[in-house]
């Protein structure tokens, strides 16, 4: 044997150690030392002497993380499903999967669509998530992290973008308000979506009452002949505290009043004037929202990266 190589062999006598725990390559031309080699191999001969791959011992998974992960993810996938669950019954309800083309039949948007969007979002996240992190797959751990990232970053631009371009932002939500009063009529969510939104804000149309007129059954041209004609929704009047039962037919003909006495019986702001005076009033609480699912998305990101670390390393330990 190399002198060299004896040498560091009676080191490791002389400390007391049993077995050589990590793997040495000693580069000479006559020994290369690596893993498990008993120290009573002083002195034996070269038959004696076989080495063994030995794999690192501290190289493990971390339980913490993977079941803090699994964790995380199982409350977004059980949340998908109540998403698709809820979706697919608003639909069954409406007949829409029976005729699917009633959704692009359609002049506005569907809320079911967008409740359906978040739930196979959050549904294929999750079980992406639970999956990957007990069957220890990067590649499910990789899509997991990649898509929060994506999603993260899309958040930030939006938000930016939004500051940045404020006049774009308010043509579009504007274009968008009137398209779906259009369709008012035609879709139940729809038309609860646009109810709430009224009564919550105190508001009708997008920049006011005159913008019912787009509808067919509201609008005041002598070709129509509804009932509801030159008037707006019940979610346009203002409330009497003295009523305890809704009247749906508050608005019948209120338009065809002069508008100096419209803002007696119904609300003559606009919602897209409401929502800009209502967002200074409430920055704190859109701030804090934001801030809140921004450091759940980070966290997650931690979590699935320090497992694939640790996935890695004991993959290199076994590989070694």
């Amino acid at each position: 044997m190399n002198e060299y190589g004896a040498l560091i062999l009676a080191f490791l006598h002389w400390a007391q150690l049993d077995h050589v725990q990590t793997c040495l390559h000693v580069h000479l031309p006559n020994v290369a030392l690596c893993g498990r080699a008993p120290v009573s191999s002083i002195g034996s001969d070269s038959a004696s002497q076989k080495m063994h791959y030995y794999r690192y011992s501290n190289a493990k998974v971390s339980c913490w993380y993977k079941y803090l992960l699994f964790s995380y993810n199982i409350i977004f996938w059980l949340a998908g499903v109540v998403f698709l669950g809820v979706g697919l019954w608003a639909w069954s309800e409406k007949g829409v999967l029976s005729d699917l083309t009633k959704v692009t039949r359609m002049h506005g948007i569907d809320p079911v669509v967008l409740v359906l969007m978040v739930g196979v979002v959050m549904f294929t996240l999750g079980f992406a998530g639970c999956v990957g992190a007990l069957r220890e797959n990067i590649c499910l751990l990789n899509f997991f992290c990649g898509t929060i990232v994506l999603i993260f970053f899309l958040e930030l631009a939006v938000a930016v973008l939004a500051f940045l371009f404020q006049d774009w932002v308010r043509d579009r939500f504007r274009e968008f308000f009137e398209s779906n009063i259009k369709s008012y009529r035609d879709d139940i969510d729809l038309q609860n979506l646009i109810d709430s939104l009224q009564k919550a804000n105190q508001c009708c149309g997008a920049y006011g009452p005159e913008d019912w007129d787009l509808n067919v059954y509201f609008n005041c041209s002598g070709a129509s002949y509804s009932r509801e004609k030159c008037g707006v929704p019940f979610s346009c009047c203002v409330p009497d505290p003295a009523q305890k039962v809704v009247n749906t037919q508050c608005g019948y003909d209120v338009r065809i009043q002069l508008k100096s006495k419209w803002d007696e019986s119904i609300f003559t702001k606009g919602c897209i004037q409401a929502l800009e005076s209502w967002l200074p009033r409430n920055i704190y609480i859109v701030a804090g929202v934001f801030i809140a699912i921004s450091l759940l998305q980070i966290f997650g990101i931690f979590l699935a990266r320090t497992l694939i670390s640790d996935i890695e390393a004991v993959k290199a330990g076994h590989h070694f």
